[in-house]
């Protein structure tokens, strides 16, 4: 079966406007106090803005001059918001740990995320190093508050993955959602150093979840850049491909939900032996957490925010689980530092060495292919129209 190959990023998009973005994301109500959150090592570097002297903080500075300024010099005006404020806490050193209370303000004064920010402010913007979402979804669950994060922020990111429409985004993630839900499984074709593999993940017939950007209800903390399609999966069997940060390549054994032996492919032993180790002495580490797929035509952002939302690509994840509505809370973890959520991204950019040949999805005692070679299949093209 042919693919689709009318589904092209647009040439241009928007130019990047911060009311029309918390316009259409929370849709505020006047008043409504808004925070910036940002992570630094020592977050009393924040005291005068001193970390804008430290030219690698590039997240930051766009924490500063895009939000920041932006609500203080307009925004807050025009959205009829209060506050802007600006805290700093400590890095939390990996994706979706849970957050440190202490927090510092750029007057220099420590304060409480517990007991000075989340109770006080309806609104929170977390632009940080890692991400935040799970922490926060428990915390806005918690306090009452609206939020949205936004790890790795680049320009790229701000030219595009934030610059589109969310209404839009939101109701192709829905045609999308519809035509996946309630499925028994997703089957993943891998082809690596010339072995093939297959990931099966089950689902159960659950209803498929939509990350799409509008935060307008409840307490709830959207993840932007928006757009993709996922799944905590029930149980997980086969093996598929993973790749390191260092470039090493591993094999994934899966049993019961969890990866339970990795061999190596290529690349450093020791990175090898390191997972190993840390999947035998901490399980949950190994355990699959979400199955998710991208809904949006976007240029490559080389941050894993957007470029999982890309069309055609897609992630699993490791570990915790509960912000998705998994059942695998920090608690569950042997080391609370290992309590991460991560993100295991395939995409032509990013798993140059992983071929996906075919990915499939039973449901409604049918079979269908969702996508081949990173490109939707005409069923996965045919929900979009």
């Amino acid at each position: 079966m042919s693919t689709v190959t009318n589904l092209t990023v647009p040439k241009s998009f928007p130019p990047f406007n911060l009311a029309r973005l918390l316009r259409t994301v929370f849709q505020p109500k006047a008043g409504e106090r808004v925070a910036i959150l940002i992570d630094l090592d020592d977050p009393h570097d924040v005291k005068d803005f001193g970390f804008l002297k430290n030219p690698s903080l590039t997240i930051q500075k766009n924490a500063y001059e895009v939000f920041y300024q932006g609500l203080r010099n307009s925004t807050l005006k025009e959205l009829n918001l209060t506050g802007g404020d600006f805290f700093a806490y400590k890095i939390t050193g990996g994706s979706n740990l849970d957050l440190p209370d202490l927090a510092v303000t750029p007057e220099g004064k420590e304060v409480s995320l517990e007991k000075d920010v989340y109770p006080n402010y309806k609104l929170i913007l977390c632009v940080s190093t890692y991400s935040a979402t799970a922490p926060l979804t428990a915390f806005a669950k918690q306090y009452g508050f609206r939020g949205a994060t936004l790890h790795g922020l680049n320009e790229t990111i701000l030219s595009s993955g934030l610059a589109v429409d969310y209404d839009e985004v939101s109701r192709n993630a829905e045609k999308l959602r519809l035509g996946m839900t309630k499925a028994d499984w997703v089957e993943i074709d891998f082809s690596c150093n010339g072995e093939k593999h297959t990931l099966r993940l089950d689902l159960a017939k659950q209803e498929a979840q939509k990350s799409h950007g509008l935060c307008r209800g409840g307490p709830d903390v959207a993840n932007l850049p928006a757009g993709e399609i996922y799944y905590v999966p029930t149980g997980a069997s086969g093996k598929f491909p993973l790749k390191y940060e260092d470039g090493t390549i591993g094999l994934m054994t899966v049993e019961n939900g969890r990866i339970i032996a990795v061999e190596l492919i290529r690349g450093n032993k020791q990175t090898i032996e390191e997972h190993r180790s840390k999947i035998a002495t901490d399980p949950a580490t190994g355990e699959l957490g979400e199955l998710g797929f991208g809904t949006q035509l976007l240029p490559v952002s080389g941050r894993d925010i957007q470029d999982e939302k890309i069309l055609g690509t897609l992630h699993v994840a490791t570990g915790r689980s509960d912000h998705l509505g998994g059942h695998l809370t920090p608690d569950k973890f042997a080391n609370s530092k290992n309590a991460t959520h991560d993100d295991i991204l395939f995409a032509p950019h990013k798993t140059p060495e992983i071929q996906v040949p075919q990915v499939r999805i039973h449901r409604n005692g049918t079979t269908e292919i969702l996508i081949e070679n990173f490109r939707p299949a005409p069923y996965m093209a045919k929900l979009l129209s």
